[in-house]
Order: structure tokens, then sequence, then C-alpha cells
């Protein structure tokens, strides 16, 4: 079989690809399954997307991303399948989409891990914004053969307009990246965040509570990003994210926080943070939106956080019983190889193309 794979981003580059199907990508070849990925966007414009203004720079990335696409579907009648991560095309209508579907009678695979159909654009990016035809997500999951969905709030989405929806979690490789165990107790309590610059904005409802927890306790607030929030915090300490060094960065967090607001938006994201601090045995503290429920336990692998008076007496609980945290580490790794591994999720990511 062999699998054509459209995707927005070049790959190993963005979170939501590398831990939604690249990571499937030998399991798919053992099984004689052959994917020929083409992303949209080049390294050269991956590296220019998110910075401020150049508009001319990203105009002509993205008329050179519809030129490869266009050359593409000259030949696309020669696979026997399409993979589709969140859209063929970053603005317009789902023209790639309909050729593939009508014209060449292809199956699509359609996965998406947000809620794309909810108009949501970078501040860098707001130029582009008007282009961008957020009806697109419906038309697609109408056309496709498969919907392949993050989590169950995504997957109600889509069955209104498709009956095949498959529930495919984001995962972590627990075998070959996140592999390793933080050890509680084994240097400074450090309260950790990480995530891009577009969800930095996040962090803002715990500053008051960090500032007021710091005038009593010691500890660090460490946020891994691509750009720093700039926070006004004595315990603030940024490290910029690096891909190479990501694992060992996130090992050095005690407890990791996922605040999230109560929207639409926030419904749609698949606990990614939540995810990637427990496989490396670190806490999570989280907002109770969404598939953050599901991935942790009150009081077992971490704590639900609704109210700034609950994420003051979680952090509190933590601070001054630091042993409390080794407890629940234990419960942790274990959840996430159970219910969130690439090992547990093969059998689900690879039924989506039988």
């Amino acid at each position: 079989m062999r699998i054509l794979l459209l995707c927005p981003y070049p790959l190993g580059e963005a979170a939501s690809q590398r831990f939604r199907f690249e990571q499937y990508f030998d399991a798919l070849a053992q099984r004689g399954i052959t994917v020929e990925a083409h992303p949209f966007l080049s390294h050269q414009a991956w590296a220019v997307l998110y910075q401020p203004g150049r508009w001319m720079a990203k105009a002509l990335r993205i008329a050179s991303g519809f030129g490869k696409r266009m050359r593409l579907m000259a030949r696309a009648a020669r696979y026997d399948m399409v993979f589709i991560h969140r859209e063929a095309a970053p603005i317009g209508p789902p023209i790639f989409e309909w050729w593939l579907t009508r014209i060449l009678q292809k199956k699509i695979i359609y996965d998406f891990d947000d809620a794309i159909w909810i108009p949501n654009s970078s501040e860098s990016n707001r130029f582009f914004s008007f282009l961008k035809w957020y009806s697109n997500t419906a038309r697609i999951c109408r056309m496709a053969y498969k919907v392949s969905c993050g989590n169950e709030y995504l997957c109600a989405y889509a069955a209104h307009y498709n009956q095949n929806v498959v529930y495919n979690p984001t995962t972590i490789d627990t075998e070959n990246l996140h592999n390793r165990v933080h050890v509680q107790g084994s240097g400074p309590l450090v309260i950790g965040w990480t995530g891009s610059h577009s969800t930095n904005r996040y962090l803002q409802e715990m500053v008051p509570i960090l500032q007021d927890l710091e005038s009593k306790y010691t500890f660090e607030f460490r946020v891994i990003s691509d750009q720093s929030p700039e926070l006004p915090l004595s315990s603030f300490r940024f490290v910029k994210w690096n891909k190479a060094t990501e694992i060992d960065d996130l090992l050095a967090f005690s407890v990791g926080i996922m605040p999230l607001p109560t929207d639409k938006w926030a419904n749609g994201k698949c606990g990614f943070k939540a995810l990637q601090y427990m496989a490396l045995g670190v806490p999570a503290l989280v907002s109770p939106v969404g598939v953050n429920t599901r991935i942790v336990t009150h009081g077992v692998n971490g704590y639900l956080c609704a109210t700034s008076e609950e994420w003051k007496s979680a952090l509190t609980q933590i601070l001054e019983h630091p042993s409390r945290l080794s407890e629940l580490a234990a419960h942790t790794r274990s959840k996430i190889e159970a219910d969130y591994s690439v090992r547990s999720n093969t059998a689900n990511f690879l039924s989506l193309f039988s």
C-alpha cells in the first residue's frame, strides 16, 4: 500500500506532527505500507512563519507551497490512500481535498488535534487570517473516508459530518524518546511549563498565584518555549526550546503545570503537555478542561485545578510537603504507558489504513 501524506509543516519540527503520525512511520513500514510525506511549508518557510512582519517573504513561501501542491496533484493517482493532517493548504477553500476525492476518487484519512474550525491565529500571522476558511474542517470531514481525532470533543464535532470517526489520541514514545524518569528530591524544586509562544498567554493567570507563593517558599518557575513570556516573577527562568535537549530540559521539572481557559478552543486540546510531563515521571497540575480529566486522576498522578484557589492550594501542598511529589510520580508513567503511548496505540493507528 502506498500512502500520500499531506501535512502543513516540515517533518521533525511541529509537535502535532511528531507525536500524531511521524513516530508511527516504522510501524507502517513493517507492515508493508509506504508513506510519502509532502509538507506544505518548506524549512525556509517554517523559519519565517512566526516572525513578526515579513509579509512578502511569507506570501512567497505560501505561493511556493501551492505550486508544489498543484504539481503533486498531477501524480496523486498513483497512491492507494491519502492521509491529511489538519489541511492540504493553510488558506483558501479545500480545492486539493476536492480534487483527490471527487476527481481521483481517493480515500482520505483526515486527522486533526485542535478545534481548527474555530477562528484562532497567531499575532504574527493575523494578516493572513482573513484568507483562512474555517468551514473547511466540516467540508473535509464530509469528504473523508475516515476522520482521526485527538480527543472525544473533536470526535463529537467530526461525527456531525462523518460516521466513520476514530478516536486516535496524541501519544508519547516511551521506549525511544521519553524513556527516562525524573528523580524527585534530587535538586531544587522546579515548577515547570512548556509550550509555544502562541500558548504563553495561558500563563498570565498563574502570575499572581506564583507571586504570592514565591514570597513564602523557595522554588524556581521554569518555562521552556520558543519565545520568553517575560513574566514579572523573581522565581522565573526561561529556557529556549531545543529539540536536541528537549527531554533533558523537561527532566529538570519537579512538577509540570498546564493552565487552560474553559472555552471551546481549549476543549479541543489533546493534553500534550500533561502527557510529556507524566511520561517522564513528573506529576501534572492541569485545568480540568477536555481530555485533561482523562489523563490526570486528581490526587493520584497530579491535580485538577479549576480556580485560582485550587491552583494555589495544590502548589502549596507540594511546596510544604515535597515528599508528596514522589507519591504522585509513582503513578504518572504507568498511566501514559497504558493509555497514551505509541506501543498502546499502534494497533489503533494502523487500523486507520485498513
